[in-house]
């Protein structure tokens, strides 16, 4: 039985509470949140409830700006390929993958102070580490709520790269990709945003169309 309690508008988990309990709770508008970071747990609950409904996660919820909406799933991207990149480790080792490749494509990894050839594993964590270096940046993003956009120049370049992780799965990790996204769906989520913010040329998106990614 769940214990997440609703106190005064505070929703919260209780200790001991079992994960499958956790946050059973859902907002119908942003506006329901009177903390700092509303459009963070609305996009939350929104996910949680609704994850395979692309369509629904990618709508700008009413008084929100919609750069401030894709900085806001940006955020959530990196935390969730966190784990994704995680459940890639076991398979995509330096001995099966010692270069960055998504098909016949080699990219190199500019986590090194000068880009340089990286295996696939290490391409992928120094470029989940940039993408939430350049999000945490009060230089590059310095207000969430109101991102302008001198700013999209950073979601292009995050997308580009890590664009590629997702496509090195696909490409090289196919059972896992499918596994995730069927999962998941994170992988359309962001290609999805990458296409509704215009972030990157459809040449770039070398990955078949998946029936999440078509545009109905």
């Amino acid at each position: 039985m769940s214990i997440s309690v609703n106190h005064h508008g505070l929703r919260a988990n209780l200790a001991g509470t079992r994960e499958e309990d956790c946050f059973r709770w859902s907002y119908s508008s942003v506006d329901e949140i009177e903390t700092e970071l509303a459009s963070q747990e609305y996009l939350q609950s929104l996910i949680r409830r609704r994850r395979f409904d692309i369509d629904a996660l990618v709508e700008v919820p009413r008084g929100v700006e919609p750069l401030s909406w894709l900085y806001e799933h940006m955020r959530q991207i990196c935390v969730e390929l966190g784990y994704y990149i995680t459940a890639m480790h076991g398979e995509c080792t330096e001995h099966g993958c010692p270069l960055m490749r998504a098909a016949e494509t080699t990219y190199y990894c500019a986590g090194h102070g000068r880009p340089r050839p990286c295996t696939a594993m290490g391409y992928s964590v120094h470029t989940l580490d940039y993408a939430v270096r350049q999000l945490s940046s009060v230089v590059s993003f310095p207000d969430r709520r109101s991102v302008g956009e001198s700013s999209v120049k950073h979601f292009q370049s995050m997308v580009r790269r890590l664009y590629r992780v997702f496509a090195h799965a696909y490409f090289h990790h196919r059972e896992l990709f499918e596994r995730q996204e069927s999962t998941t769906c994170l992988y359309a989520r962001f290609v999805r945003l990458a296409r509704k913010y215009e972030l990157t040329p459809e040449s770039l998106i070398i990955i078949p169309e998946l029936p999440t990614t078509i545009i109905g």
